[in-house]
C-alpha cells in the first residue's frame, strides 16, 4: 500500500530558504536598489527594454547577495564571539559552510552572467565590486576607518546603475554625487550600526570608530558625515536641473521639499541614534528612498 505524502514535506525547502533569506539579509537589499534606480535615472536618455531592466534587477540582487555571503562567511568567527551576532545562521548551526559557500557561488555567478548579457565593458569591471565585497569585511581588523569600507561597497550602487542604463558614460555627474552620497551615508550609519558592538569588539581588538574615539566622539563623525552627505545629494539635484533646458514652475519648490524629507530622515537618525532599532531599522531604510524621489522629481521637473 502506497502510503500518503506528508502534508509537512514542503515546508522544509521553504524553511530553508527563508534561512537563506536571513542569511544574507534580503531585506536590507532596500538600501541598495533605490541608489542603483537613482544611478538609472540620474542622466536623461531612451527608455530601456524590458530585459536590460531584468539584467540590472539581476546583477544588482546578485552582487548584494554575494557582498553579504562574504561578509558572513569571512565574519563568521567573530561573530560566534559576540554575543549579539552568536544566533547568526554560521556561528548558531543552522547553515552548513557548505550551503552558505554554495549561496556565494550561485549569486556571484549570477552577478557575472548578468554583467556579461549587459555588454563586453561590463564584464571587464565586474571584478571591481566583488574585490571591494572581499576585501573591506577585514578591514575592521586593520583600521577604525573599516566604515568607509562599507560605505564604498553601497557607493558603487549609483555608479552600476547609471553605466548600466548609460553605456556611452556621459554626463556622470550626477551619478557621481550619488555615489559621494551613499559613500558617506552608509559610513554614518555603519558607525552608528557598530555602537551596538562596543564592549564586544574592545574585548576581541575589533578596530572600529567607536572603540577608537569612544562612542561620543564616533557619532560626532557619523553626524559630520551624514551632513556631507546631505550636500552631496543637494549637488546631485543642482546637477539634473542644471543640465534642462527649463524648469517647471512647481519644479524647485517639489525638489527642495523631497531634498528637506531626506535631510529630516538623516537628522532623525542622529537624534534617535542611542536607539538603532528605530535609527536604523525604521528611519535609516526609508533615506534611500528619499534619494530616490529626489532624483525622479528632478527629472519629471525638467520634463525628462
Amino acid at each position: 500500500m502506497t502510503t500518503a505524502p506528508s502534508p509537512t514535506a514542503p515546508a522544509v525547502p521553504r524553511s530553508r530558504l527563508r534561512t537563506y533569506a536571513s542569511f544574507v539579509r534580503f531585506e536590507h537589499t532596500l538600501f541598495s536598489l533605490p541608489l542603483v534606480l537613482a544611478g538609472v535615472f540620474s542622466v536623461p536618455g531612451p527608455a530601456l527594454t524590458p530585459a536590460r531592466w531584468g539584467l540590472i534587477a539581476v546583477a544588482a540582487v546578485g552582487a548584494r547577495t554575494t557582498a553579504m555571503a562574504l561578509n558572513r562567511l569571512i565574519d563568521r568567527r567573530l561573530d560566534a564571539l559576540n554575543p549579539r551576532t552568536q544566533q547568526r545562521e554560521l556561528p548558531a548551526g543552522r547553515m552548513r559552510l557548505v550551503e552558505a559557500w554554495l549561496l556565494l557561488v550561485v549569486s556571484a555567478l549570477a552577478y557575472v552572467v548578468a554583467c556579461a548579457a549587459l555588454g563586453r565593458w561590463f564584464l571587464e569591471v565586474a571584478a571591481i565590486p566583488l574585490v571591494v565585497f572581499a576585501v573591506y569585511p577585514y578591514l575592521k581588523r586593520w583600521t577604525p576607518l573599516c566604515h568607509l569600507g562599507v560605505g564604498l561597497a553601497l557607493a558603487l550602487a549609483p555608479l552600476a546603475g547609471y553605466a548600466a542604463a548609460h553605456p556611452d558614460l556621459g554626463r556622470p555627474g550626477a551619478a557621481l554625487w550619488l555615489a559621494g552620497f551613499a559613500l558617506l551615508w552608509v559610513s554614518g550609519f555603519d558607525i552608528i550600526y557598530a555602537t551596538l558592538d562596543e564592549d564586544s569588539d574592545r574585548l576581541h581588538r575589533v578596530r572600529s570608530m567607536v572603540t577608537w574615539l569612544g562612542r561620543e566622539r564616533a557619532l560626532v563623525v557619523s553626524g559630520v558625515l551624514h551632513a556631507a552627505a546631505f550636500a552631496g545629494l543637494v549637488m546631485a539635484a543642482v546637477g539634473l536641473l542644471a543640465g534642462a533646458p527649463f524648469i517647471a514652475d512647481w519644479g524647485l519648490p517639489a525638489v527642495i521639499a523631497a531634498l528637506t524629507a531626506t535631510g529630516v530622515l538623516l537628522f532623525l537618525e542622529q537624534r534617535w541614534a542611542s536607539d538603532v532599532d528605530l535609527a536604523f531599522f525604521r528611519v535609516n531604510i526609508f533615506v534611500g528612498a528619499g534619494v530616490l524621489a529626489t532624483v525622479l522629481v528632478a527629472r519629471a521637473a525638467c520634463g525628462f
